[in-house]
């Protein structure tokens, strides 16, 4: 496991950019033999802005394993973040129909072509900042999905500014950390539980 922090891509990209899959393999070869072939890779990802757990694979059998773990959504997988207003309910379930145009969510409230169905679980509490801290359940693991369907509540996650915020956060950051993942161990089989504290900076303020 790794936190990844925000503003870092987690894989390689055609503009060369810093990415989280590089450092982790630098740091490995570093604490290995020179002459040791070196495997890691990313199970799932985070977007650029977005920071916390991200899972590596160091053997392709353990990739395997975790991978259809993930496509079977047996992974049960956590989120927190911060928006400036509430929504009308205090917690629930969003259900919309998600689908990719041009580099942004959209979503829709019935099934349009090429669409996907996207399911989150949330409750809203208001923190020390008087800001709300939202604390989420990610059921499906869409492009976008949790800044989309917050923003839909006219909630943008803050530094979100595709999705509506006129908030400033932290520089190539936005308000939302993966904070928990759930998952059964590839070797043993035993449910596994990793937490990564949230990292949000209230001193911007």
């Amino acid at each position: 496991m790794v936190n990844k922090p925000a503003g870092l891509m987690v894989e390689p990209d055609r503009n060369g950019h810093a990415n989280l899959l590089y450092e982790v393999k630098k740091y490995l070869k570093s604490k290995s033999n020179p002459d040791q072939a070196i495997y890691a890779q990313h199970i799932h990802r985070l977007d650029r802005p977005v920071s916390g757990i991200v899972l590596f694979a160091k053997q392709r059998k353990v990739l395997n394993n975790l991978s259809d773990q993930f496509a079977t959504r047996s992974v049960k997988k956590y989120y927190q973040a911060l928006t400036a207003t509430a929504p009308l309910v205090l917690g629930g379930t969003l259900d919309h129909w998600h689908r990719k145009e041009k580099k942004k969510a959209v979503l829709y409230d019935q099934r349009v072509e090429f669409s996907e169905k996207a399911s989150l679980t949330y409750s809203v509490a208001v923190n020390k900042a008087r800001l709300f801290l939202w604390a989420i359940e990610l059921h499906t693991g869409k492009y976008h999905q949790i800044r989309a369907q917050l923003a839909s509540l006219g909630c943008p996650i803050l530094g979100d500014t595709l999705y509506g915020s006129a908030d400033l956060y932290r520089d190539n950051a936005i308000a939302l950390h993966a904070s928990q993942l759930s998952f059964n161990h590839p070797i043993s089989g035993e449910r596994h539980e990793i937490n990564c504290a949230v990292p949000f900076d209230f001193s911007v303020f």
